[in-house]
């Protein structure tokens, strides 16, 4: 699941953000279709009612009814939009029971609409029924297909009519009114998705290009720290841009990076001033050694003070660059540690050394000072110890060991501290 989400800042809002545009737009969607089904329901069920309304307020003779219908008709259609206006092509029926049985399927929201309407008109009506079936197989349609040949034309038989059955209000009889359910609009849904993309692909265009501009300047300071640990003396101030949060931010990294280049400064002059002092009498001590009688003991004298020099070097190497020096030069092993293990048989101590000439790419000083301060340590607490050299696949081991109380579990990692 991690590798699936954006690692980088950018990323990370941008998914957020887009996520949440995302469900606001398709929440907007729904409420957008809903409201056009809300307003095709709407026509729907103000048709009917006015050719309910209508019918019981037509006048006696043909002619005024005709005009009656007439301008009932221009009335309906300026009430409501033309993609949900049915013509009125079926007559009313009037019947002393309902066409909607009990068994058919009641639409009880059109029902409850069409109710409401009626009684704001001051149409007092008993029981209402509204159903929905097909043309074909409603009775009074078939007996007008016997009349009207039009009614028996394919389109008008696989129709889905809308029947509203309404109990007159002084029992008088049932009024139905048959309407064809008009189509949704031609490519609503398709209109209303792609509004929804092109608001959603606008809005996060629109983020994208602010978000950035946030983002870039940390992108900017991340890299310039990486590039700063990696080597102190690559100094450089970064341009202050972005918010005035960000501007701030790079103005302390600046300031902070300016002290720790001048603190690192400070730090080499006064480590290449103790190496200077320290290293001064080393070079008297080893000119004083040459009058030593003993060519051996002046021969170990000397190197000993050259490892002096060099363990001194690589403490100031180290110190300077934070990291041990890269150069390494193949050694033998076995010599480096008989030398070592003979030092401390010079001085007495209980030292042995078992192993055959093997060669490594080390850094020689450091693996000499490693073992002398094992062995040392041996030595101290137990009194002897052993170094032995062997090879493991593409390894080199140096393994110390003696009888000693050995480490505490808590201390081991003590060991890995410098000096």
């Amino acid at each position: 699941m991690k590798r699936l989400l954006p690692s980088s800042l950018l990323g990370q809002v941008m998914l957020v953000l887009a996520l949440g545009l995302l469900a606001a737009q398709t929440v907007s969607a729904v409420l957008l279709f809903r409201a056009a089904e809300e307003r095709r329901e709407t026509a729907i069920v103000s048709g009917i009612a006015i050719r309910l309304i209508a019918d019981d307020g037509r006048p006696a003779g043909a002619a005024e009814r005709r005009a009656h219908r007439e301008a009932m008709q221009r009335h309906h259609e300026a009430l409501v939009p033309r993609p949900f206006a049915p013509r009125m092509r079926i007559r009313i029926e009037r019947s002393d029971t309902s066409p909607v049985a009990a068994g058919d399927e009641r639409l009880s929201g059109y029902e409850a609409a069409l109710e409401r309407v009626l009684v704001a008109q001051g149409f007092a009506p008993g029981e209402i029924r509204v159903t929905r079936r097909q043309a074909a197989q409603d009775a009074f349609i078939r007996q007008l297909a016997q009349q009207r040949p039009r009614f028996r034309r394919p389109e008008w038989q696989d129709r889905d009519l809308l029947v509203a059955s309404v109990e007159r209000g002084d029992g008088q009889g049932w009024v139905t009114v048959r309407v064809p359910e008009p189509p949704r609009a031609p490519g609503g849904m398709a209109a209303i998705a792609l509004q929804t993309l092109v608001i959603f692909a606008v809005l996060v265009a629109l983020l994208f290009l602010v978000v950035r501009r946030l983002t870039r300047p940390l992108a900017q300071l991340t890299e310039r720290l990486a590039d700063f640990s990696r080597d102190p003396a690559s100094t450089g101030a970064l341009v202050e841009t972005g918010p005035a949060d960000t501007r701030r931010l790079i103005a302390a990294y600046n300031a902070m990076e300016a002290r720790i280049a001048a603190l690192l400064d400070e730090k080499n002059v006064m480590l290449g001033a103790i190496g200077h002092d320290l290293k001064t009498p080393l070079a008297a001590l080893r000119v004083r050694i040459e009058s030593v009688p003993d060519p051996v003991q002046r021969e170990r004298m000397a190197e000993s003070i050259e490892d002096i020099t060099a363990t001194l070097d690589d403490i100031l190497i180290l110190a300077r660059l934070g990291s041990a020096p890269p150069s390494r030069e193949p050694v033998d092993l076995a010599a480096l540690a008989r030398g070592v293990v003979e030092e401390f048989e010079d001085l007495g101590e209980q030292v042995t050394f078992e192993g055959q000439r093997l060669v490594a790419s080390v850094q020689t000083t450091w693996v000499r000072r490693a073992l002398r301060n094992l062995v040392g340590n041996a030595v101290r607490y137990a009194g002897s110890a052993r170094v032995t050299l062997a090879s493991s696949h593409s390894e080199a081991l140096i393994v110390v060991e003696d009888d000693g109380p050995g480490i505490p579990e808590d201390r081991i990692t003590d060991m890995l501290e410098p000096f």
